[in-house]
């Protein structure tokens, strides 16, 4: 597939509203800016007509995109880069037409260098409204209604040493703690391969005889399993997309909860450098339940994941693979030997995931795959969105820093379950330390993350940052999730003031329930 013809020094001759805006992203908003400021300047600058901020329309109507990623303000075609970055083709093509300022700010050891190296890929022009995506080459019912990535997405400024990110990183370069890192990543990996042994054994156990895997105790582990195993896909993830990593970042999704070949993008490059802001998708995507009557919720949400694990995500699956040949193997993995083995991966997790329910159909224990699955399902759930206020709107929480790193630790939890931070470490899905995780989130697994933990601590005291302590998902978390997301009106009842009956049995009500059972099994909603 061709590429979109890449703009030149024509674009000087662009009309004022173009200019406008261009000059408001490259020299307006400044790091850890505000989207409330480029909406003001926006909304009163009469140049730039409709909602739209002015961005010029392709033919078909869509947005009118190049070859282009922004950086620093500046225009780049990365291109020829997606086969040859050392963390893999996936994290280059899917970052196309975005800005990636925060992206190789937060995800390098050495983001200046990194600057100097993409310098031979510079357009020598700064970046315009039509390089960047209004949604940030998303699907745009994940973000808020009105959303436009190039104004929305917040700005920091990662050249500066004297912030937080800078002081922590000098301290972990000293050689004894690289090496102390080091052996602490290979200790994950053991740990990961003994959950698997374990993951199988359970099955295996249950399905051969149930005297040897009562009930209860396999509700338990499968539950205990499953969580810790999307911990270590979860992990996966923030790792070079190379090899059998790329493959290893499904067991992201033996939980029920998500597709890491979408969440992927939307877990690491759109949630981790943008926490909180509105370009985070992570707080939208399980507010979905919300447009269910209350009563309903549990019932009709678990029969819409349902319907994601049997068909729903599968479908998605060969909808991915229709776009991907829709806009060319070459801009998203560079070459079918780069993209395959994700494929593969992911289209073997749908495969494990409805042949094991097959294979308690066989056994005539429906019962006991239904009840880990239900359960596994909810604890996951809550577990995912334990680690942040995503109880509360965007505009409610509080960023007073244009210190990258410093906003971070402010807007994330560490995550408690037994007490035991290694323990907590799989139990929580890989949350325990998960402050570090969002500061540095290159690490290549939760046990960096719990020997760094102090590191961060000291230097955050530095910098006047409370360290709070972790958080308990069991007593603190939990019971404040199942008020906002269990116990809350429906959004139509809210909205309008409806009372319980109407809020249950109104026609758009009944209506909701349809609809959202059928999403789940065409591949549409939540994650």
């Amino acid at each position: 597939m061709a590429s979109p013809e890449v703009q030149t020094d024509e674009t000087d001759d662009r009309d004022t509203a173009d200019h406008s805006a261009a000059e408001h992203r490259v020299n307006g908003q400044g790091a850890g800016s505000t989207s409330d400021d480029a909406t003001t300047d926006v909304e009163n600058d009469e140049s730039v007509p409709g909602p739209d901020l002015g961005r010029q329309a392709a033919p078909d109507g869509g947005p009118q995109l190049s070859d282009v990623w922004v950086y620093n303000g500046r225009a780049y075609d990365l291109t020829e880069w997606i086969s040859k970055h050392p963390g893999g083709e996936f994290f280059i093509g899917r970052t196309k037409n975005r800005d990636i300022t925060s992206i190789i700010g937060s995800y390098h050891k050495d983001p200046e260098r990194i600057g100097r190296m993409i310098e031979r890929y510079a357009l020598g022009r700064d970046a315009v409204i039509e390089d960047v995506h209004p949604k940030a080459n998303a699907p745009a019912f994940l973000f808020n209604e009105g959303f436009d990535s190039w104004r929305d997405t917040p700005h920091y400024d990662f050249s500066r040493k004297t912030d937080l990110l800078h002081a922590v990183r000098e301290r972990l370069a000293e050689p004894a703690m690289i090496q102390r890192v080091k052996r602490m990543d290979r200790l994950f990996d053991v740990v990961a391969v003994l959950l698997v042994l374990a993951y199988i054994a359970v099955i295996g156990l249950r399905l051969w005889d149930t005297s040897w895997m009562p009930l209860a105790a396999f509700v338990v582990a499968m539950v205990v399993l499953r969580s810790s195993l999307a911990g270590v896909g979860h992990y996966a993830i923030h790792r070079a997309q190379k090899g059998f990593n790329k493959i290893a970042v499904n067991a992201f999704d033996i939980n029920y909860v998500a597709l890491s070949f979408v969440t992927a993008d939307g877990h690491a490059l759109l949630h981790h450098p943008h926490t909180q802001s509105e370009v985070d998708i992570k707080k939208n995507v399980f507010t979905f339940m919300m447009d269910l009557p209350r009563l309903y919720r549990v019932p009709i949400h678990t029969v819409h994941k349902f319907g994601h694990t049997v068909t729903g995500m599968t479908i998605r699956l060969f909808e991915i693979c229709k776009l991907t040949r829709q806009v060319g193997i070459s801009d998203m993995y560079g070459t079918w030997r780069g993209g395959l083995p994700h494929f593969v991966g992911a289209f073997g997790m749908r495969i494990l995931l409805l042949g094991e329910l097959v294979a308690f159909i066989i056994a005539g224990d429906v019962l006991a795959w239904v009840l880990q699955f239900v359960a596994t399902l909810w604890v996951s759930t809550f577990l995912v969105v334990a680690s942040h206020d995503f109880e509360l709107e965007t505009d409610e929480i509080e960023t007073d820093t244009d210190d990258w790193a410093v906003n971070q630790v402010d807007q994330a939890y560490d995550l408690a379950v037994v007490g035991n931070r290694y323990l907590d470490c799989f139990l929580s899905a890989g949350l325990s330390s998960h402050r570090v995780h969002h500061v540095l989130p290159y690490q290549r697994s939760g046990f960096a993350n719990i020997i760094t933990e102090d590191v961060l601590r000291e230097e955050s005291a530095k910098f006047g940052v409370e360290w709070l302590p972790a958080k308990s998902f069991v007593t603190d978390r939990l019971p404040k999730q199942l008020k906002t997301y269990l116990g809350a009106r429906s959004r139509s009842a809210q909205e309008n003031d409806w009372g319980f009956f109407r809020e249950h049995f109104s026609p758009r009500a009944l209506k909701t329930c349809g609809e959202y059972t059928v999403k789940g099994f065409t591949g549409i909603g939540t994650v």
